[in-house]
């Protein structure tokens, strides 16, 4: 394994292959970072919907 064309090739893949996981692992993190802001989204849609269920119901506010 001395030929230059076989370290070339050896150091190609090896750039090719940190470039990949670097690409799936920051795509990764972005998907899990917006799921995150959807479900905080969707609870804070639910404390306003339980505060109005409240006030409705007991004329109460739990703020």
């Amino acid at each position: 394994m001395t030929e230059p064309q076989v370290w070339t090739l050896i150091g190609v893949f090896a750039a090719a292959l940190f470039g990949m996981l670097t690409l799936v692992s920051t795509m990764f993190v972005r998907m899990i970072r917006a799921e995150f802001q959807s479900v905080h989204r969707r609870l804070d849609h639910l404390d306003r919907d339980v505060q109005a269920l409240m006030r409705h119901t007991f004329g109460v506010d739990r703020g």
